[in-house]
This record gives structure tokens, C-alpha cells and sequence, in this order.
């Protein structure tokens, strides 16, 4: 979906209950369209192949929440950010 969007997947982490992505996009995408389309993809994707496992972590029939918390990294080095997402926990297998 990156390539789709003319985004680049950076960093990619996340913890038992959300995951952070550290995306560059162009400034003419509509983060909510990137977001909305990252989570529909990956929905169908980790549901087609782990549809049993993924099942009883549904929130209400959805794999995602509706909601995203997104920030602006502008003025941190990059580095920086990077590093906080990759000691975050990895989501559960």
C-alpha cells in the first residue's frame, strides 16, 4: 500500500494491543486515506491467512479499531524516532 500511496514503511513495531508505523509520505496524500487503506489491506490479509487465530481478537467482526493516533515527527532526528519504535514490543504471533 506504501508504493500504491508513493510512501515509504520506515519503521514498523508494535505491542499486544497496536502497532506504530513510521511512514514518509508525500505531502498530497490524505493520511486518513493511507491509514484507512494500510489497515483494510492488512485486515484481509492476516485474516485470509491466520482467520482462526485472528478470530477471537476481533473488535466487534473488526480486526482494526476505527480510531489512529498519528504525530508529526518534523522536529526529532529520525534516529530518534526509529529507535523508540523498534524497542517497543513486537505484536503477539
Amino acid at each position: 500500500m506504501c508504493t500504491a500511496f508513493a510512501a515509504d514503511l520506515k519503521q514498523f513495531n508494535g505491542e499486544l494491543d497496536h502497532v506504530h508505523l513510521l511512514v514518509h509520505y508525500p505531502p498530497k496524500v490524505q493520511l486518513s486515506k493511507l491509514v484507512n487503506s494500510l489497515k483494510g489491506v492488512s485486515a484481509r490479509l492476516l485474516r485470509r491467512e491466520y482467520d482462526t487465530h485472528v478470530r477471537r481478537y476481533l473488535w466487534g467482526g473488526h480486526f482494526w479499531s476505527g480510531s489512529y493516533f498519528a504525530g508529526s515527527c518534523g522536529g526529532a532526528p529520525l534516529t530518534v524516532v526509529q529507535r523508540y519504535i523498534e524497542r517497543q514490543q513486537r505484536p503477539v504471533d
